[in-house]
């Protein structure tokens, strides 16, 4: 039986220009200068995308006044975390996973720039 993966074109695409962000820069530099580049890369490549853009958060059903602040928010669907960090923590992972839940996304990838190799996690939110 084969198995469907969530938005696999669109994170495919992701992933690669970010893949090549950092063969070209590779780490020490902040989150915000990927970010910058980031978005030059989206828009050279026509990637769909909002940068920093507030999603409404929700518990049990009812929207919150508070919003949650998205790095990027691509495809109108993915939600984009992008860190410089020297390892992954697992806390970065649940965060996306609250953010995820609390957005009723149902892609989350979490990218650090901050390793040898980019390092990223594709998270769904089922």
């Amino acid at each position: 039986m084969e198995e469907k993966i969530l938005y696999k074109e669109e994170s495919y695409k992701i992933i690669g220009i970010c893949m090549n962000i950092h063969s070209i820069m590779g780490i020490g530099f902040l989150e915000a200068v990927y970010c910058e580049v980031l978005e030059k890369e989206f828009i050279k490549n026509n990637i769909p995308y909002q940068r920093e853009v507030k999603l409404d958060l929700y518990f049990n059903g009812d929207k919150l006044e508070k919003k949650y602040k998205a790095d990027f928010l691509c495809f109108d669907n993915i939600i984009l975390e992008i860190k410089s960090v020297s390892y992954l923590h697992e806390n970065f992972t649940k965060q996306t996973i609250n953010y995820l839940k609390a957005t009723n996304k149902k892609l989350g990838i979490l990218i650090n720039f901050g390793e040898k190799s980019l390092k990223y996690k594709r998270i769904v939110n089922l």
